[in-house]
């Protein structure tokens, strides 16, 4: 049986890690073996960080929406079950917008939970 050399495919795989693994600094993107486990690395926190970020950014509107509703003497919890109760179906991510962007708009909103 004649012996297989890999030249090809090896070589085709450790160029594949190497061109994903650019713009990392010094032997991470030069070396393979470095850069097989940085990219290794890279990509797990990612696949967390994918996660985390909606947690996050729910975590800022609410601090946000809380600031803009207690501007107009609501706590937070009382601006959104209001919401629920007159049927405005605006979510955290617009409101949270509309109270950086728009105040009036936001006011209006407020002064209907309130009434």
């Amino acid at each position: 049986m004649p012996r297989v050399k890999r030249g090809f495919k090896a070589r085709q795989r450790r160029n594949k890690v190497l061109k994903a693994a650019k713009g990392f600094r010094g032997g991470h993107s030069k070396l393979f073996k470095t850069a097989f486990i940085t990219l290794n690395r890279a990509r797990s926190f990612a696949y967390r960080d994918r996660r985390t970020k909606k947690r996050d950014f729910r975590r800022l509107w609410i601090v946000r929406i809380n600031a803009a509703a207690r501007e107009h003497g609501l706590s937070y919890s009382q601006l959104i079950g209001g919401l629920h109760k007159t049927g405005i179906e605006l979510d955290r991510k617009v409101l949270a917008e509309m109270a950086v962007s728009d105040p009036a708009a936001f006011s209006q909103v407020a002064n209907m939970v309130k009434s």
